[in-house]
């Protein structure tokens, strides 16, 4: 088993990739490397030659302001390139870490420019991915900016399990969620107490139990109501079967 199944996992979840595009993606060369939960493994305002690819745990993309307050831009989980973009943009903007503890695998820039060019499939499967995680931003800045913080935390976790699922690391039912209130607060735009209090308010109509880094939903529809979830923009297993 390669190290790189979790990334030919993931961009199937999309993309139809050939036995010739999976063994082009499992021969790119990579150097791993474990953290510790909460750690900065790319800081923003740095140069980079390589992209970092999640391997295992949940890393997360940030940026911090003046006042010491954090926004939580972007999840990212096993098969994830968080930071793809620095192929062609030089100067990071933002801070990618770890929420978990976490195996990290990093690929040269000139190796994966390399596969792209040799793989018109890869090459759209990696575009695709970009264009799926600005579409997932346009998701998060809609909850940050018209749903209530009840749906908006609904909506937050419809996402993650869907896509956890979608990779094979959840049943749709229960899921580990390595996040504490705080940083979940982080995600939302929600302090932690507010963020605490409506999540016993989703627990109170039966919806969903979090707690001990875990999810487990009680009612995905009633769930999916509340959050005015629609999985439409995770672009899931656009071709044809």
């Amino acid at each position: 088993m390669s190290q790189l199944d979790a990334l030919v996992r993931k961009l199937e979840t999309r993309s139809r990739l050939s036995a010739d595009d999976t063994k082009i993606l499992l021969s790119l060369p990579i150097s791993l490397r474990r953290y510790e939960a909460r750690r900065d493994i790319i800081l923003e305002g740095r140069n980079n030659n390589q992209c970092c690819i999640v391997l295992e745990g949940l890393l997360c993309r940030y940026k911090v302001v003046r006042d010491g307050g954090r926004q939580i831009l972007s999840l990212h989980m096993p098969g994830d390139i968080p930071d793809l973009q620095s192929i062609h943009i030089d100067t990071m903007d933002h801070t990618v870490g770890t929420l978990s503890p976490a195996l990290v695998g990093f690929i040269p820039h000139v190796a994966i420019k390399h596969t792209l060019q040799q793989s018109y499939a890869i090459s759209k499967a990696f575009w695709l991915e970009v264009l799926v995680e600005a579409s997932i931003l346009r998701g998060w800045t809609v909850s940050l900016g018209k749903r209530s913080a009840p749906a908006r935390i609904a909506h937050f976790l419809c996402e993650y399990v869907t896509r956890m699922k979608a990779i094979g690391l959840s049943d749709g039912v229960t899921c580990g969620l390595p996040l504490n209130q705080p940083e979940m607060g982080d995600v939302l735009g929600l302090s932690t107490v507010h963020t605490n209090k409506k999540l016993r308010e989703l627990k109170r109509e039966r919806l969903v139990e979090v707690r001990a880094n875990l999810i487990r939903i009680l009612d995905w529809e009633g769930l999916c109501q509340r959050a005015d979830f629609d999985p439409n923009y995770l672009h899931l297993k656009l071709y044809d079967e």
